[in-house]
């Protein structure tokens, strides 16, 4: 697996590998069935991230992370079925494993952060300035 520090990147080949992994998963019922959950979950948290980026709010920000840190442990879970079961070779599930985990680990102290710290400086589609919302009673 190619190493990489930016999130973004990081997220799309964390989808790409749990995809390889679902291919790989022999045709039984078994199979079938964490193939389809693997792939939903494997693929959502970089979708995830990127609608994060172009958040509205602070609230939505930190809404859409913790939908990526959700499928993220979702997809820890599933790939650790796959080992118990031995359903792929463990040297196949290493790597992804791993990566599951710092991805984890990496989307706690972002949602952690972004609660105290408000939005991160020169996200996509988020202004630094308050948010000001104007109501109208008619």
């Amino acid at each position: 697996m190619r190493r990489t520090y930016d999130l973004e990147d990081r997220l799309l080949q964390f989808a790409a590998d749990t995809c390889r992994v679902a291919e790989q998963m022999p045709a039984s019922r078994t199979g079938n069935h964490i193939c389809s959950q693997l792939i939903r979950c494997g693929t959502s948290p970089s979708a995830n991230y990127a609608e994060a980026r172009g958040s509205e709010s602070r609230r939505d920000f930190v809404h859409k992370l913790k939908l990526c840190l959700k499928e993220l442990r979702e997809s820890l879970a599933w790939l650790r079925l796959v080992a118990v079961l031995d359903l792929r070779p463990p040297a196949q599930l290493e790597a992804v494993l791993e990566e599951a985990n710092e991805l984890i680990s990496i989307m706690v102290v972002s949602v952690r952060t972004a609660k105290a710290r408000g939005m991160p400086r020169g996200m996509p589609g988020i202004s630094n300035a308050r948010n000001i919302e104007y109501r109208s009673d008619s």
